[in-house]
């Protein structure tokens, strides 16, 4: 007899229960066939949402195949922001389930992004399995600290990702005021000030030349192109390009903003060649049932053809807008318009990009090239003097 367990997870900003079993074929040809069952590539999980009229409609058909479901009483293995680190921590009770859907329930209602929604419920979720034996309404302070300290060392999270769950926190506490969580006393860690990894154009042109899929290539032309997210790439449809006043819409972008940006015009052959071949019917990129694009996947084929390349440097889909803004400012475009086509709401983030472009550190000299250039000058013998 097969036997399958439950856990539960947030997925595209939604309640979910991930469905685990040891591989089989025929178990897994049976789960995938019921009504509601998904497959996430990003957590590699069959899953349902998390309603009882979903969940009694997988039981029952799981039930006639004479398969049992496992109590999760015991410890489970969930997914953390770091897939490297494997963890166990106990599910949820019933009471701090009930809360953490509702809390989830209150992200959508603040009209947060899919993306937030999903970040915040994650580590909320993970905050409460790793308080399993605490009631939630003793929760406090001192309970976040440890948890903080814990993910800290043990899952590496970046200084970006604390920020992140600390704003997490600061929401959770405001929905549910019974716990004992006094947001003031959680640090908040300063911004790391890293300058972004920028690509010269001849490596931007050395990428696309690489890139032999029709697709990859032109994913890759539009985002250096037009210095998207790519979030704003897969939500882009064949109606938000204007062509004849070269163009792009951009809707609903990091803070539910709208803007226009440009579209270079050496592209237009490489996106009709495009549109010729795959024959998009609404979003610009479309996966191969015809919906959105996966971000994971291009991040995967980018990586692929940077390496196939030979550049060395982490290239993300963001360096690619990075690039972008600083070429332009290399370029002479003022920064007002660089900031609009970005779609920045505060001039200082765009101003990062004056601090990586080369147009004014190639007109500094350094010392000692002043130094050597006087003594070749003074020593008539010896014009070019070089240090070898």
């Amino acid at each position: 007899m097969h036997t399958i367990s439950l856990a539960p997870f947030t997925h595209n900003a939604k309640s979910c229960i991930a469905i685990k079993f040891k591989f089989d074929f025929k178990l897994k040809e049976c789960i995938k066939n019921i009504r509601g069952v998904h497959w996430t590539q990003t957590h590699r999980t069959f899953y349902i949402h998390n309603e009882d009229v979903t969940l009694q409609n997988l039981k029952a058909n799981l039930k006639k195949e004479g398969i049992r479901f496992v109590k999760e009483t015991e410890p489970t293995i969930i997914e953390p922001f770091n897939k490297k680190v494997k963890l166990k921590l106990k599910p949820l009770n019933s009471e701090k389930a009930l809360v953490y859907k509702q809390f989830l329930e209150f992200l959508k209602g603040k009209r947060f992004s899919e993306s937030t929604i999903t970040s915040y419920g994650n580590f909320i979720l993970e905050f409460l399995r790793f308080t399993a034996s605490k009631p939630i309404n003793d929760l406090n302070e001192t309970d976040v600290r440890q948890y903080i300290e814990w993910t800290v060392k043990k899952l590496n999270y970046a200084i970006s990702t604390h920020r992140q769950m600390v704003s997490g926190f600061k929401h959770f506490a405001y929905f549910y005021p019974a716990c004992s969580i006094d947001v003031d006393k959680i640090n908040m860690p300063k911004k790391d000030r890293q300058l972004p990894i920028v690509l010269s154009i001849e490596e931007v042109l050395r990428i696309l030349q690489t890139t032999k899929n029709l697709k990859h290539r032109t994913v890759i032309a539009m985002l250096y192109g037009s210095g998207l997210r790519v979030g704003e790439l897969i939500n882009l449809k064949l109606s938000d390009f204007d062509f004849n006043r070269k163009q792009l819409y951009v809707k609903n972008g990091k803070g539910r903003k709208d803007r226009y940006t440009t579209v270079a015009e050496s592209l237009f052959p490489l996106l009709k060649n495009y549109h010729n071949t795959y024959k998009p019917k609404a979003y610009f990129i479309e996966n191969p049932k015809g919906g959105k694009y996966s971000a994971e996947s291009i991040r995967a084929f980018l990586r692929k053809n940077t390496k196939a390349a030979g550049i060395t440097k982490t290239v993300t889909p963001h360096t690619l807008r990075h690039s972008y803004a600083t070429h332009m400012l290399e370029q002479g475009t003022d920064i007002r318009y660089i900031q609009e086509l970005l779609g920045h709401s505060r001039p200082e983030t765009t101003m990062i990009y004056t601090h990586v472009t080369r147009k004014d550190l190639q007109q500094i000299s350094s010392p000692l090239d002043t130094a050597i250039k006087k003594l070749s000058l003074r020593d008539s013998g010896n014009k070019n003097l070089t240090i070898t």
